[in-house]
């Protein structure tokens, strides 16, 4: 597999300049792989985010005015270290605090945490939360729930960035993101792993025409196969694990995201989408939120993914509804 790169130890630095020639309105630190807004709103709660590149756009995608105000680069599926966070904090930071948004990834929490305790020694107020969406199970370990943070984590950009627009503070928005983080649930498939570049094979093996639900944004490979029969029966695998894990009653509204992982076309993605909606329609959920797109990618993994957040509070269909000059949303 050809990819398109220059040097290899070169292929983030080269990306951010990329990314930034298209979004000239946003900028990056000279001493960080930290892409942020220009100007820093002094009246709000900055919020950042990062982690490790490939999947893009997260996080970068989503800095803007009403989402993050900066977020911080990693090496492929690797996050960025702790100094790299700090100085990020360090940046946005105009006395009033930061509020951060980490992804539930072992190597992500213990640079993240570090940066934080970093940050609070040297006085900055910093609150933040985990996103922990992933609702797919771990064969390997007694069928223990992954909770990793999966594309779930772009909703509460968009929710905690719009709170902190409109002036929230640093302890509600901590409320606020832990509230809405615990109502998220996310689940997915792979029809195709994802190949890291220059890489001489895929990150799992899946034969033709084989599923595999439950993948990571990582390349692991997800808690059962199968062969493929239809769109529709694949969304019914992905709504029977979420009605398990929400035990909704007809009426409830909840908030649809559903996430490209890499290369699945326009096409497929429409008709998974279409399927999805009308097995939620026969539960008797109501959806008054519908996004899809590509938010959080694993390189370019053939997959989809579904996430629900019980609306337990319409405040957050507001700050999903509210503008951001985000690019990627």
């Amino acid at each position: 597999m050809v990819a398109i790169i220059n040097q290899a130890e070169r292929v983030i630095a080269h990306y951010m300049d990329g990314f930034l020639v298209a979004h000239p309105e946003l900028g990056r630190l000279s001493q960080a792989p930290v892409i942020t807004v220009r100007e820093v709103n002094h009246d709000s709660i900055p919020v950042i985010s990062g982690g490790g590149s490939g999947h893009e756009p997260m996080h970068v995608g989503f800095v803007g005015q009403g989402m993050l105000t900066a977020a911080v680069y990693g090496e492929l599926f690797t996050p960025p270290t702790a100094d790299e966070i700090l100085c990020a904090i360090r940046h946005v930071d105009k006395g009033r605090g930061v509020f951060v948004i980490i992804k539930n990834f072992e190597a992500d929490l213990l640079s993240f945490q570090e940066a934080i305790r970093q940050a609070r020694k040297e006085g900055i107020q910093v609150k933040y939360v985990l996103s922990h969406d992933d609702i797919s199970v771990d064969t390997k370990k007694n069928f223990q729930k992954r909770h990793r943070g999966l594309a779930g984590t772009i909703l509460l950009h968009k929710i905690v960035g719009a709170a902190a627009q409109s002036g929230m503070s640093l302890d509600c928005l901590e409320e606020l993101a832990l509230s809405a983080s615990t109502e998220m649930a996310t689940i997915g498939f792979a029809t195709s792993s994802a190949h890291v570049p220059q890489g001489t094979s895929p990150l799992f093996e899946l034969k033709e025409g084989e599923i595999s639900y439950g993948i990571g944004i990582h390349g692991e490979e997800g808690y059962r196969t199968v062969s493929f029969e239809s769109s529709e029966q694949l969304a019914n695998e992905i709504v029977n694990k979420l009605k398990l894990r929400f035990r909704w009653r007809e009426g409830e509204e909840f908030l649809l995201l559903v996430n490209n992982l890499g290369t699945i076309s326009e096409l497929e993605q429409g008709i998974f989408l279409n399927d999805i909606c009308q097995l939620l329609d026969v539960e008797g959920l109501r959806l008054p939120f519908i996004k899809t797109g590509r938010f959080a990618t694993s390189l370019d993994m053939a997959g989809l993914s579904v996430t629900l957040c019980r609306l337990k509070d319409q405040t957050w269909l507001h700050y999903l509804q509210e503008p951001t000059t985000a690019p990627a949303w």
